[in-house]
């Protein structure tokens, strides 16, 4: 049976939980996925305040587009993962950004929860009116090629970034 899990706002109740995962990820010296995940947690409020903005479309740098944040938690309120699912797409988020960017701290790995994670932000990504959402990953990373697949994933035309890195694409019908 898999352990129950679910998707919640950034909220300041779970600030100890969040700055666990947080730290967690920084002590691993990964890059941290998604984006957002990497923004500095210190001012707690500062960071829930930035990430309601992006979903508000408020504040927003140029060229950017509207996104929402939420975190993967479970039972115990443990956060486990989190997602940044992108309003629409510019021809960069195109390329090599889709929709949706997510990632499972590290020490949840191996355990089943991207795949729940990511078939859970798609529920989110339909209420946000998106119809065919673009989940990419680097070729290397066979673990989220593994997760788009098995959430339905179509692949599409392989991006090649500037360095050679290859960015697989993959379509989702919601």
């Amino acid at each position: 049976m898999k352990p129950v899990v679910y998707l919640t706002g950034p909220t300041l109740e779970l600030k100890n939980e969040y700055l666990d995962f947080y730290q967690e990820w920084k002590d691993s010296g990964e890059d941290m996925v998604p984006w957002v995940i990497s923004k500095d947690p210190s001012n707690f409020e500062d960071m829930i305040q930035f990430l309601l903005d992006n979903e508000k479309g408020e504040n927003l740098p140029p060229n950017w587009v509207p996104d929402s944040t939420f975190w993967l938690v479970n039972e115990n309120k443990k956060v486990i993962g989190a997602v940044n699912i992108r309003h629409r797409l510019t021809e960069m988020l195109s390329n090599c950004g889709g929709h949706i960017g997510y990632g499972i701290r590290p020490s949840e790995r191996r355990k089943g929860y991207a795949t729940q994670l990511l078939y859970l932000s798609l529920e989110k990504a339909r209420k946000l009116g998106i119809q065919s959402a673009l989940v990419v990953c680097d070729e290397k990373n066979k673990g989220s090629e593994k997760t788009i697949l098995n959430n339905g994933g179509v692949p599409d035309v392989d991006y090649i970034e500037p360095d050679g890195n290859i960015v697989k694409r993959f379509w989702i019908e919601l």
